[in-house]
């Protein structure tokens, strides 16, 4: 019989060769000609500059989705099970759902960062409707209510892990190091980074008790918006104190990142906010009016964004009747574009001056498909940035469940890519 050491380093060979091939195959892709024109197109369309609109598949129901076992990890090493999934997710996304993603083909070990938290958390009920599915519905109790509970709220404390995170660098860097470079990188501001006080905000209180109190009780909302703001710039200050900042910002939130136009610092080991996006959102501000929207959340992102070099706007509300206040924010230049919003009328406002980062419905790949109303959807877009010379990423994205019917998502790459290349 085989001593239990013996076989754990059988194994552990057979896992690391299993990584190592999945590592091959994911650079030899990054490292190809037509990968580093995903790059260029990216830029472009970042930079102003575009020469055609770029295409994205993201946030998927990965549950409906592990086509041909694609998505099955075998490693019995937890360690590389986790990089045997990181490699996994990212050539099944480029085999079936490409489109035009772009593979970064060096890896980076992002800086382990713990934060304290603001001193409150959520209390929440869930309903599923699929065990399987981790998209939810969520209930959220009102836990800040009086000025007693906005006193428990309070700055985050910011640790970095600088010992982990070399061993884990040094860990992978034995296993993959000699296939594809390997470095150690900071966070970027990406959804978890930016300005996004109000989905915090509706998630301590509840959406129904968020809009009545912004209605009724003015003055308190305008004091949690202060202290969360004051939160998130005390937090973006110790970042960049402890040099935990980064530039490897390929995607911001679903959308490309890559561009010439950011400033380049000086010394790549200290990041600033201004060689970086900003991201800021208000979800649930696609149900009050333009002036409480300027309010209540663009007063407050046109402080936390002026740190930052560009910045992206935006995610589910419909932002097409207010692009006037939203150029308010310093170094705007992504506006998110949802299919609750009108394309014609954003693109005829954002013109040549801001990136359209517009969102085609999911509901279109949900339940049934209908490619003559996929098609209209995808040619009104390319026709609406093209007539208006705006620079424009599409993105379908929210994807709930295409109801275990993965061909949902391959004839919609086809027809995007189609009608994109016509452009």
């Amino acid at each position: 019989m085989m001593e239990n050491g013996n076989a754990n380093i059988i194994h552990n060979q057979k896992d690391r060769k299993i990584v190592r091939e999945l590592a091959a195959k994911y650079h030899n892709i990054a490292m190809s000609g037509e990968n580093i024109e995903k790059a260029r197109l990216f830029r472009a369309v970042n930079d102003r500059k575009m020469i055609r609109p770029v295409v994205l598949i993201d946030e998927l129901p990965w549950f409906e989705l592990n086509i041909d076992n694609c998505l099955d990890c075998v490693c019995e090493d937890q360690g590389l099970r986790g990089l045997e999934w990181h490699f996994r997710y990212w050539l099944a996304r480029h085999k079936y759902f490409g489109c035009d993603l772009y593979l970064n083909p060096v890896f980076t070990v992002a800086k382990n960062v713990k934060f304290s938290g603001i001193g409150m958390w959520s209390e929440e009920k869930i309903l599923k409707t699929d065990e399987r599915n981790g998209i939810v519905a969520h209930q959220y109790a009102d836990k800040l209510q009086t000025e007693e509970d906005l006193e428990k709220l309070h700055n985050e404390t910011v640790t970095y892990n600088e010992e982990g995170t070399k061993k884990y660098f040094e860990y992978v860097s034995d296993i993959i190091g000699d296939i594809m470079p390997v470095k150690i990188g900071g966070l970027s501001s990406d959804y978890g980074l930016g300005h996004g006080i109000w989905d915090t905000v509706s998630t301590l209180k509840g959406v129904e008790s968020l809009l009545t109190d912004l209605a009724e009780r003015p003055e308190f909302m305008h004091k949690i918006a202060r202290k969360l703001t004051d939160i998130f710039l005390d937090k973006l200050r110790q970042l960049e104190e402890q040099n935990l900042l980064g530039v490897d910002q390929t995607y911001i939130h679903c959308t490309p990142a890559l561009t010439d136009d950011l400033e380049r610092p000086d010394d790549f080991d200290h990041i600033k906010p201004h060689n970086m996006w900003g991201r800021a959102v208000a979800q649930i501000f696609g149900s009050v009016s333009k002036a409480m929207h300027d309010e209540f959340d663009i007063t407050y992102a046109v402080e936390s964004m002026k740190q930052f070099g560009m910045t992206y706007y935006g995610c589910c509300e419909p932002l097409d009747k207010k692009i006037d206040i939203l150029k308010k924010i310093k170094n705007l230049r992504k506006i998110s574009i949802t299919p609750w919003a009108d394309i014609n009328l954003a693109a005829e406002v954002m013109g040549s001056e801001f990136v359209v980062a517009s969102k085609p419905n999911p509901a279109n790949v949900g339940t049934g498909f209908d490619e003559d109303v996929i098609r209209k959807e995808l040619k009104t877009i390319v026709d609406a940035v093209k007539r208006n010379n705006c620079s424009c990423d599409i993105v379908l994205k929210d994807i709930s469940t295409v109801a275990g019917k993965p061909d949902h998502l391959l004839k919609w790459a086809q027809i995007a890519m189609e009608t994109v290349n016509n452009y």
